[in-house]
């Protein structure tokens, strides 16, 4: 179903407003990043609406926000963005983090080349299949106790390393150290923390995946050098979340988030945005508990990175080595402080399908890329090209430190199964020299390329439009799916 025809103000190729006033209700316009290409894709499902629906939420901030990447979701649209003032009144809205909670994507840097891993090619992906499961309601090898998962909550990756999975320097290279303040394992469901108890360690389902690259081409030698990066290095891109966890704690907040809005005076047109002010009980509740999640989340990340490893060092050796670059979430809300209305405020910022993006200069950028600014990791869809950026001022000033986190479906997955596309999607793949393994068929032909947008146009649109900056793009070779 398309979006409801609203007037667009083009502001400039790559940007587009929906001014407050189009719809009754609207607290502020919502803006999206597009250029024509890309609003034609957009314009045929109801992410348009559900921006403008977010723009209506008590206490927001600023815009309503939408990435070039955006499409249908659960109350937000995925790839929108929206802050909110907790001092006044501000909410805070499951919906606008998603079902994933922390659902993200991790770079590792390997000191192998694509000359190298080709000729074992097959070797590898074959073993990091045997050795990451991947599937919905898959079970890992790690097994902890239930006082076990609870110190998982509470200090995520960290917990990780002091048990083997990793080494320190890992955590200095990732968004938060691996670790959010403020978790409470407490406020997390008995059902949330059985479904996550086994799942430590694994990839999942859906648009999940591990794919080993190569650096196809480098757009800032200078920035890429300081990442560690060059032509022709094989890399791993880790995308994952937290599991049945983060999706039961979404589920259970939502039901009570709901109840709650009735007594807090709170009317929005569609019952996916359900929210309760930040400072309520309520609020404080489901915060604590998504922080757990997202802790749960940079924690099976790390238990993927230590497998990865071992993968690597079977096939090639002991002397393999694969460096964190980064690790950022897509699927989160954060109190931050940034300028509003010429002074600096405290903000809870919802990215939904949305990646921080923050330049060098801010304490959140590790030290060793304060010179760059924030790694900012972009999957493409599988089979096409990936990106590394970096943030860039223009985030800041329009963006609350934000840009996209991928390329976006264009296809539902039932459409994408029933395409011609899917037929022989995995033979198309290898006829283009990538591998792929999947634990089933549906993991790959609900991920065709053709799902998704051009992650090329996507790219050139944060780009162009300041809110980040290109600096390599990467090129898969070998797939691992759910």
């Amino acid at each position: 179903m398309a979006s409801p025809s609203y007037r667009l103000e083009k502001l400039d190729d790559y940007r587009w407003l929906i001014p407050r006033g189009a719809k009754p209700g609207m607290l502020t316009d919502a803006l999206i990043y597009a250029d024509e290409r890309l609003l034609k894709d957009i314009l045929h499902d109801q992410s348009l609406e559900q921006a403008v629906n977010v723009a209506m939420l008590p206490g927001i901030a600023g815009r309503s926000l939408a990435m070039p990447d955006i499409h249908q979701g659960y109350g937000f649209p995925i790839g929108g963005v929206a802050a909110t003032r907790p001092e006044e009144g501000g909410v805070i809205s499951p919906g606008g983090v998603g079902f994933d909670i922390n659902c993200g994507v991790r770079l590792l840097a390997s000191t192998l080349t694509r000359d190298e891993v080709q000729a074992r090619l097959r070797d590898l992906v074959d073993q990091l299949f045997r050795d990451i499961p991947s599937g919905a309601g898959r079970e890992g090898s790690i097994r902890i106790s239930y006082q076990e998962l609870d110190r998982v909550l509470t200090d995520g990756a960290a917990w990780m390393v002091e048990r083997g999975y990793g080494r320190a320097e890992d955590l200095a290279t990732c968004e938060e150290s691996g670790t959010i303040e403020g978790a409470d394992p407490g406020r997390v469901s008995d059902r949330a923390k059985k479904r996550g108890l086994p799942q430590l360690g694994t990839l999942g389902s859906g648009n999940h995946f591990l794919e080993v690259q190569y650096v196809e081409r480098v757009f800032e030698p200078a920035v890429a050098s300081l990442l560690g990066l060059h032509l022709d290095q094989v890399v791993v891109l880790i995308h994952s979340g937290s599991r049945g966890l983060g999706h039961q704690v979404c589920t259970d907040y939502l039901r009570d988030m709901g109840e709650a809005m009735r007594r807090y005076g709170i009317d929005l047109p569609d019952r996916q945005l359900a929210c309760v002010p930040v400072h309520s009980p309520e609020g404080q509740n489901y915060l604590a508990a998504m922080r757990a999640a997202a802790n749960f989340a940079w924690a099976n990340r790390q238990g993927i990175t230590h497998f990865t490893r071992q993968a690597f060092q079977r096939i090639f050796g002991a002397n393999v080595e694969l460096r964190v670059v980064y690790d950022v979430c897509h699927n989160i809300a954060k109190l931050e402080r940034h300028a509003l209305d010429g002074r600096e405020a405290a903000v809870m910022v919802h990215r939904k399908g949305a990646t921080r993006a923050f330049p060098g200069g801010r304490p959140e950028v590790p030290a060793a890329y304060q010179a760059a600014g924030q790694p900012v990791l972009i999957p493409g869809s599988m089979g096409t090209a990936s990106y590394v950026l970096v943030g860039a001022e223009g985030a800041m000033r329009e963006t609350f430190g934000t840009t996209c986190h991928g390329a976006g479906r264009v296809m539902s997955r039932t459409a994408a199964k029933k395409s011609a596309y899917a037929a022989n999607a995995r033979q198309r793949l290898e006829e283009r020299g990538i591998l792929v393994r999947a634990e089933t068929r549906d993991g790959i032909t609900e991920e065709i390329p053709e799902a998704y947008k051009d992650v090329d146009a996507v790219i050139e649109v944060v780009h162009q439009a300041g809110l980040s900056r290109r600096v390599a793009r990467l090129k898969p070779i070998g797939v691992i799916k759910g």
